[in-house]
């Protein structure tokens, strides 16, 4: 059996390590490989997972939202999100899911957030207005039930996002804001869904941490860098910070379950994303090339 990743670019991701690891815990006979695709070559490749060797796929940038019409099936999740990340062949029929959002929700209470009944009525914060943001409020609001204020550069686009989640009788409330419209004393979370501070350690989506609740979490989806400036930046001010390894191990657990049917325990894939990365192979000197 097979199983993809769908990204382009594709060979940096450690999205085989994980799978890999889980098909030998679960001894599935499987292989996960990586495929780079552009958007003209994804109707291509979705329409190849129809193969009855193949479990489905995981898709990153810039297909989450492109594959929405070139499949069969969406879960609930995945409509109100608006973004796919796996893809599950049901014997040829191509169904896609979002596992980004329960992943979060996971990962946060691995974090311990949501432990005390303190946060029941604390908001929490969204940085960010793309995909990655849409999934965390889906995380949020849904399945933790918080309030949500939405902070992004462009509030236009926050506020496109809070309008598609406007329900007056919903027991969560979801509200585009400026940096002074928030009162931050009272928020116990904030998770960075933006792109700041992606291989950019120095860059932040906050000019400053603001006086938060006590306990208050800090969760930067960002992984890489491994410690990035928002993170240390709460940590000075006396938060609690964490990255998103937690959120991608158990964004590709979900993925495996979907898959195939079987859970495998967390620390298999979080074990695998803590494992050196191998170094790549040195290709050997042609004929007549110096070396030494």
């Amino acid at each position: 059996m097979r199983a993809f990743l769908f990204a382009n670019p594709a060979a940096h991701s450690r999205s085989p390590a994980m799978h890999n690891a889980a098909f030998g815990v679960a001894g599935i006979p499987a292989v996960y490989e990586t495929r780079r695709v552009t958007l003209e070559e994804l109707p291509a490749a979705i329409a190849s997972l129809r193969a009855p060797d193949v479990l489905g796929a995981n898709l990153s940038l810039p297909h989450k939202e492109a594959v929405l019409p070139l499949l069969d099936e969406l879960t609930p999740a995945a409509r109100a999100i608006g973004a796919v990340n796996t893809v599950i062949n049901r014997s040829g029929v191509l169904v896609g899911d979002n596992t980004d959002a329960l992943g979060l929700a996971k990962a946060l209470i691995d974090c311990g957030y949501g432990a005390g009944k303190s946060y029941l009525d604390s908001p929490t914060v969204v940085l960010g207005a793309g995909g990655a943001a849409r999934a965390a409020v889906y995380a949020l609001c849904v399945l933790l039930e918080r309030n949500v204020y939405i902070l992004n550069r462009t509030l236009s686009r926050a506020q496109e996002i809070a309008a598609d989640w406007h329900n007056p009788d919903a027991d969560f409330q979801v509200v585009a804001a400026q940096f002074t419209e928030i009162p931050w004393s009272e928020v116990s979370l904030i998770v960075n869904a933006s792109s700041a501070g992606l291989d950019a350690p120095e860059q932040s989506p906050l000019p400053g941490i603001p006086a938060l609740a006590p306990g208050a979490l800090v969760y930067d989806m960002v992984y890489k860098p491994f410690d990035t400036r928002l993170m240390r930046d709460a940590r000075a001010a006396g938060h609690r910070a964490e990255n998103g390894l937690g959120m991608l191990a158990q964004q590709a657990r979900l993925a495996f379950v979907a898959w195939t049917g079987k859970d495998v325990p967390i620390r298999v894939f979080l074990k695998a994303l803590n494992a050196p990365v191998p170094a790549a192979p040195v290709p050997a000197p042609e004929v007549g090339e110096r070396s030494g």
